[in-house]
């Protein structure tokens, strides 16, 4: 879910403007990528309960990143309020994705 979350607001921030290019845009997919590489992470040292954690919550800080940076495209006007608040949504409650 993570993966596909990120990936569509891959192709969404495609249509941001490219004045963005080196913050909004950047930093969005940034965050979005790093919730699936930090939940990798963490199921590759779910043995160690310690640093599993740490992981899950790294991504979930991630995940909170990326709904804020969904907050300013949103405000900013290249993203709906619909969109934003559906991907917004996703990040809270996983199993709401399609």
């Amino acid at each position: 879910m993570a993966f596909n979350l990120a990936m569509e607001i891959f192709e969404l921030s495609k249509k941001f403007p490219g004045s963005e290019k080196y913050s909004l845009i950047d930093q969005i997919r940034r965050s979005s990528r790093s919730v699936c590489a930090n939940l990798a992470e963490a199921w590759r040292r779910r043995r160690y309960k310690g640093s599993f954690l740490l992981r899950l919550n790294d991504a979930e800080a991630e995940a909170a990143e990326s709904q804020v940076w969904l907050k300013f495209a949103v405000k900013c006007q290249y993203l709906d309020i619909e969109t934003g608040r559906k991907l917004y949504g996703q990040y809270n409650n996983p199993h709401s994705a399609p």
